[in-house]
């Protein structure tokens, strides 16, 4: 298992599959790489796949520190640099997409394409989840808590004819003190100032039917990323990526090579 360090010397966890030009792939919050599996072998063929293990999850260290989405950012930048990356295509869903919206503001020279899936801008501009939703998730019963969960995630169709294993739910393995540092890092991120500065191609991917992080949150982002695409599944929950892999897949590489085909690194968006 390979693994990057951090500046503050935390270690960091990465995998790499297929080849090509890199596409890096960002899990949602509380989860690992594994959020992923299954669904990287669609880009393989055209993409070497680059995903990590958030910290405080998988094999990368779980310090008990405040974590930040800015902070995860820093961490994405760290595994490129150890594998000898300049510049890669992102798509980052859930938390994974406001971790790729810092890259790309942040990191400009990094990133030549940006996929949002299922993400919103986060802070007081944001389209929060409803308080039936919250109440739903922190239930005492952690069984019936789950399947909320699951319910946020799939269609009741999908559910009823797929028995798992769902990838989506969390990894199980994180202390509950990482899982307390991934909710707050995720509740406080706020990128709604600088996603004016993000002058790449972006594709902002959500499911109609979206409860757990509204489908009203993909308009914003479009509205604040200049030149922004959406592409909206209709019926699909917030793992559309998943349940929908068989559209979204197809629609992200399109972009991506369009975007590989037009837009050379270096020229005008």
């Amino acid at each position: 298992m390979p693994y990057a360090k951090a500046a503050n010397g935390v270690r960091l966890a990465y995998q790499t599959g297929g080849d090509g030009d890199p596409l890096v792939l960002l899990a949602g919050q509380s989860n690992n790489h594994h959020w992923w599996d299954g669904i990287r072998e669609d880009f393989e063929a055209e993409y070497r796949t680059i995903t990590l293990d958030w910290r405080g999850t998988g094999d990368s260290d779980k310090p008990d520190e405040p974590y930040s989405t800015v902070g995860f950012a820093d961490d994405v930048i760290a595994v490129l640099d150890d594998l000898g990356i300049d510049r890669a295509a992102v798509y980052g869903t859930s938390m994974g997409g406001r971790v790729a919206q810092w890259l790309a503001a942040r990191h400009p020279a990094r990133v030549h394409a940006l996929v949002l899936g299922c993400t919103s801008p986060g802070g007081r501009h944001s389209i929060e989840r409803g308080a039936d939703i919250r109440q739903s998730l922190i239930q005492p019963d952690p069984d019936a808590a789950k399947q909320a969960l699951l319910e946020l995630m799939y269609t009741p169709e999908w559910l009823a004819r797929t028995s798992g294993p769902y990838n989506t739910l969390g990894d199980a393995t994180m202390p509950a003190y990482a899982k307390r540092r991934h909710l707050v890092a995720s509740n406080k991120h706020d990128a709604w100032d600088v996603l004016p500065d993000i002058r790449i191609p972006t594709l902002i991917v959500h499911g109609t039917e979206d409860r757990f992080n509204p489908v009203a949150n993909a308009a914003l982002l479009a509205e604040r990323v200049p030149h922004a695409r959406t592409y909206l599944i209709p019926g699909a929950r917030h793992a559309y990526f998943d349940e929908f892999r068989s559209l979204a897949s197809p629609v992200v590489l399109d972009f991506l090579d369009e975007v590989r085909t037009h837009h050379a690194p270096g020229s005008p968006h």
